[in-house]
């Protein structure tokens, strides 16, 4: 009888990094989400009070009421009756990988693999104790320099290679590891026309990389030259090894991320970078390895949670590595699921900022980062100018093409419709920019001078509203409740405003509100700008948003005293022309006639203040 071949190691902690615990236990227990874990009632024996726990940043689950636990795996051969290979196998074919044949090749290339682990991890062991002794001396002055103590070259297991082209190979020959298995784990480069391999870092600062498990499989290396070349030197891809398919420092940055619903990881350039965020505080930082995100990498953050945010140096390299990550992003986007963007300014990476500014700064940075849809519009926006409806035309193509590459048809549809609000807002900003500006075609300056420099017709709106539009506050506040307009009709119709625009806002209201359907800030705003009231747009778009006034309530009474001081009786016959122009322009039939009312009732007591006059 031949000896049964185990599945490797590798595979079942790669089938359980794969799997959300909550995911699976969650199709039999009843979870709720309380702080990092989720609890329900023991699907092991009958209570009422909870103690069954799933933790999905340790994989594991508890049960408290029948003391037992472990992880996904024994969860489902306990309560499905199966096997470990069954579990196993059940749980592999939802993860989408292939369970190894036992085979006796299969159990010769796991040993072939766990070699080329143990490989790697006693490299890195051995670059680690070159870093502390003489030959280290200049790796140790750079992480010095850096702010980086000894301590924390244990924390991240930094290293040295020494400045030679056999002392690695050597030192592993003496471990047992033969040269075949040296050159395969990538830790030494076979010459092409033949001749003895060489070790493939040398003189550099070393940086482990590791896989989703925690082990070694693969490094980075600093040159500490100013004209080494490359600065970076990667492994090779390896059996181990698809620098595509790796993030720097992905475990512990997902064990520290904790595996929540909102949030994600932080994506930076470099490992140094990674270092320094985790050392200020963001131990949820990664890195790619020298290229742009691939559709692997996403993946793994996407695991980690739902909105990564991509960190990148403000300058023209670190906005070109956005681009291309947009374009990687995608197609693979649903609802709840996207990609943010922290991109620094003056050139900065996070550990200049941090260094210089503080964490406070990086955290502040962070708290700004912009969505995916703002950063894919202002690519697009800045691409070429938008002076003629052709290149008006080339940016919605742009736009449309983006946007149809999302697989998710619910998340393609509101990207459609968000691009072509912000196209439709931009390209009016440009024509009111032109009005109001110096700009003249043709008049000795090259096209597109103008392009995209849109200046507000009122610089002042930049700083809020000015004190001259006094009443705007109660005009918006009819406009976001609007059960407003009609408890206070008559007082907005009467109401004298000192700016003519915020006349204009309350007009629009008048011209446009009805019994049964209130108005809101972007169909005013349309209103507005269609009617040549550009400025008056602008203080609407520009007005903060004002909180929900309930109906009877103080705010409620507070709002019409506020409003009576307008609604003034004496004076040129503002209201009456208002109450007029938008009788005219109203087609709703009860409209018009409640206007008829309010200009009867506001005649008489008009008339009624005349008599009171003259008898005093």
């Amino acid at each position: 009888m031949s000896t049964p071949i185990r599945i490797p190691d590798g595979f079942v902690d790669e089938l359980k990094a794969r799997i959300r615990p909550s995911e699976v236990i969650g199709r039999k227990v009843k979870l709720k989400k309380q702080g990092k874990e989720w609890v329900g009632l023991s699907p092991f024996t009958s209570e009422k009070t909870p103690s069954f726990y799933v933790n999905d940043q340790k994989k594991i689950f508890k049960c408290f009421s029948s003391g037992m636990g472990g992880d996904v795996i024994s969860f489902v051969m306990e309560t499905e009756r199966l096997s470990f290979m069954e579990a196993v196998e059940k749980l592999a074919d939802e993860a989408g990988m292939s369970l190894p044949k036992a085979t006796p090749q299969d159990q010769e290339e796991y040993d072939r693999r766990k070699r080329l682990y143990d490989a790697c991890e006693a490299t890195a062991s051995f670059y680690e104790a070159c870093l502390r002794e003489a030959e280290g001396a200049e790796a140790r002055r750079y992480l010095e320099g850096r702010g980086l103590s000894p301590k924390t070259w244990s924390k991240y297991r930094l290293g040295y290679s020494p400045d030679d082209w056999r002392r690695t190979i050597e030192h592993l020959k003496g471990k047992g590891f033969s040269m075949s298995e040296i050159v395969d784990a990538g830790l030494a480069v076979q010459k092409e026309g033949g001749g003895d391999p060489y070790d493939r870092f040398r003189g550099r600062l070393m940086f482990p990389i590791e896989d989703v498990r925690g082990a070694v499989i693969a490094f980075g290396g600093r040159g500490l030259q100013p004209d080494a070349k490359p600065k970076y030197l990667n492994s090779s891809d390896t059996p181990l090894f698809h620098k595509g398919r790796v993030l720097y420092r992905y475990k512990p940055a997902r064990e520290a991320f904790g595996g929540t619903d909102e949030g994600g990881l932080i994506v930076c350039e470099g490992y140094m970078d990674v270092i320094a965020m985790s050392e200020a505080g963001f131990g949820h930082a990664v890195a790619p390895l020298g290229t742009a995100l691939t559709e692997d990498q996403l993946t793994l953050l996407w695991r980690a949670g739902p909105e990564p945010i991509l960190c990148f140096d403000g300058d023209r390299a670190g906005l070109g590595a956005a681009h291309r990550s947009i374009e990687r992003a995608l197609p693979g986007l649903q609802p709840g699921r996207s990609i943010f963007f922290c991109l620094l300014s003056d050139g900065m990476d996070p550990d200049d900022l941090i260094r210089d500014k503080g964490p406070m700064a990086m955290g502040a940075a962070l708290d700004g980062a912009l969505p995916l849809v703002e950063v894919l519009w202002r690519r697009e926006r800045d691409a070429e100018a938008l002076d003629t409806p052709e290149r008006q035309a080339g940016l919605e193509q742009r736009l449309m093409t983006a946007a149809a590459s999302i697989q998710n048809g619910a998340v393609k549809s509101a990207y459609e419709r968000e691009l072509k609000a912000r196209m439709k807002d931009h390209l009016w900003q440009l024509r009111s920019a032109r009005r109001n500006s110096q700009y003249t075609p043709n008049a000795g300056g090259k096209r597109g001078d103008w392009r995209n420099k849109v200046q507000p017709p009122n610089p002042t709106l930049q700083k809020g509203p000015p004190a001259k539009t006094r009443g705007l506050g109660l005009i918006v506040r009819a406009i976001d409740n609007p059960h407003l307009v009609e408890l206070g009709f008559e007082a907005l119709a009467h109401a004298d405003l000192p700016d003519p625009d915020v006349s204009a806002v309350r007009d629009a209201i008048l011209a446009q509100n009805n019994a049964e359907e209130g108005v809101d800030r972007t169909a005013l705003r349309d209103h507005l700008e269609s009617c040549g009231k550009t400025r008056a747009a602008e203080l609407l778009k520009n007005y903060p948003d004002v909180p929900v006034i309930a109906p009877s309530g103080p705010e409620e009474r507070e709002w019409l005293i506020a409003l009576e001081q307008y609604a003034r009786l004496e004076g040129p016959d503002v209201s009456g022309r208002v109450a007029e122009e938008a009788f005219a322009t109203a087609e709703d039939a009860r409209f018009r006639h409640r206007l008829v009312s309010e200009r009867r009732a506001r005649t008489a007591r008009l008339n009624e203040a005349a008599e009171k006059a003259d008898q005093d």
